[in-house]
């Protein structure tokens, strides 16, 4: 039956079926060549799944970043940003690096970061002399920090099919984030060192600084308050992402003073179609994990991987490899509510930390968000660049030689994913 729903689905994306429409019709499919089972099972697992309080979290964090980001607030941030990395070498290439750090701690998507912050650096950054193709892979390679800062959408998720603990896995991407952050940033500097290229902007003095650091604080704030917040049982994840919505909310009115109903409604739009897009792949992967599970899949894996390799340390590159593989093709989302109920009971089996199972995950599927061939953030940065993928790909390997070592390093020191 397992093989059935695999060709179903497999077949649907190379049409370009979208993917939450292709997991729903994929499962239909096989429950009618199987024939047994009641096609009911479809909406009863879809539904079953939306009845989760914690996933509450998704749309207001969404929308606090909409938030935060569509308004003043996020001009501070990139001021501050920009104006911090300018005194050094590469820094017009390291800003993209620190804003995603800065911008990770608030919208928690590295689609939207890649998005959001390509259209306004990678333009400065071609007029300070850095080829189109180096720009588009800096940015499409930094924007993935952005999911291992919290709060993080695809550790959210991986807490949904894990069971594991949302503030266990903030906590434990922080440091992975920067490491990575501090590789990319070097990198930068090697990079404009290598070829001689130098800002043309002059540094700015300490006491600017001093200023765009205090009007950007109250947002570098949120990250910090949503640990704490977590981390002393103050209040639930979901509730912590209503304050984040009532904390960016008081910040536009009251200390920014920019925010006005048709931003509000823009906001509260973008995070509703932003959910919808989200619940839609979330209720698909609900059925297809169903029937994994009916066909034992997840558990014969597991025995089959432990048998054939006994040493936990070759399971773990085993584990990377398909995982690297899998995030070529298929986005971020779907790749962690199917790949995450296979994945925890193997891991179970080596002794391998589930935080730690998760922040390798989420590392892993987001290298392959600018993975060519269908890398996404590949392709948004090289079009805002107006970069040809085959320069952009050329400019990549230096930051995907980074990330392989930084993901090397989370997998092999558990030390690296402390909570």
């Amino acid at each position: 039956m397992s093989i059935v729903l695999v060709i179903a689905f497999t077949v649907l994306m190379l049409l370009a079926i979208p993917v939450g429409h292709a997991l729903v019709i994929a499962a239909g499919a096989t429950l009618a060549w199987q024939g047994e089972l009641p096609l009911m099972i479809i909406a009863q697992q879809m539904y079953q799944q939306t009845q989760s309080f914690p996933m509450l979290a998704l749309p207001f964090f969404m929308m606090a970043g909409s938030l935060m980001l569509g308004g003043k607030l996020g001009q501070e941030l990139l001021s501050f940003a920009t104006k911090a990395m300018q005194r050094w070498r590469g820094g017009p290439l390291s800003t993209t690096v620190v804003a995603s750090v800065v911008f990770g701690g608030v919208s928690g998507s590295a689609v939207a970061n890649a998005s959001a912050l390509g259209s306004v650096l990678i333009p400065w950054q071609k007029r300070q002399g850095y080829p189109a193709g180096l720009c588009a892979a800096n940015n499409a390679t930094s924007a993935v920090i952005d999911i291992l800062i919290p709060p993080s959408i695809p550790l959210i998720l991986y807490s949904l099919v894990s069971g594991v603990s949302i503030a266990d896995l903030f906590t434990a991407g922080i440091l992975p984030g920067i490491l990575m952050a501090g590789g990319f940033i070097l990198t930068c500097s090697l990079i404009a060192r290598w070829r001689g290229i130098h800002s043309e902007d002059p540094a700015v003095g300490r006491m600017e600084l001093l200023k765009l650091a205090v009007l950007s604080g109250p947002a570098l704030l949120m990250p910090i308050l949503i640990l704490l917040g977590l981390r002393f049982g103050i209040a639930t994840p979901t509730e912590i992402s209503v304050l984040a919505v009532v904390y960016a909310l008081a910040l536009s009115a009251f200390f920014y003073r920019d925010l006005t109903w048709k931003r509000f409604h823009h906001s509260l739009i973008e995070s509703g179609v932003a959910t919808g897009v989200v619940m839609l792949v979330i209720m698909g992967s609900a059925i297809v994990g169903w029937i994994l599970t009916f066909d034992q899949v997840p558990t014969r894996f597991a025995e089959w991987v432990s048998t054939t390799i006994s040493n936990p340390l070759l399971v773990i590159l085993v584990m990377n490899i398909l995982l690297l593989v899998i995030g070529m093709p298929l986005d971020l989302p779907p790749a962690i509510l199917l790949l995450g109920p296979i994945f925890v009971p193997l891991a179970a089996t080596i002794g391998l930390d589930p935080v730690q199972l998760g922040i390798i995950m989420v590392l892993n599927l987001g290298i392959g968000l600018y993975t060519p061939p269908i890398g996404t953030t590949l392709f948004i940065s090289s079009s805002i660049a107006r970069s040809s993928l085959a320069d952009t790909t050329r400019e990549l390997w230096p930051f995907f030689g980074v990330a392989m070592l930084v993901l090397l390093a989370v997998s092999y020191i558990p030390g690296l994913t402390i909570y």
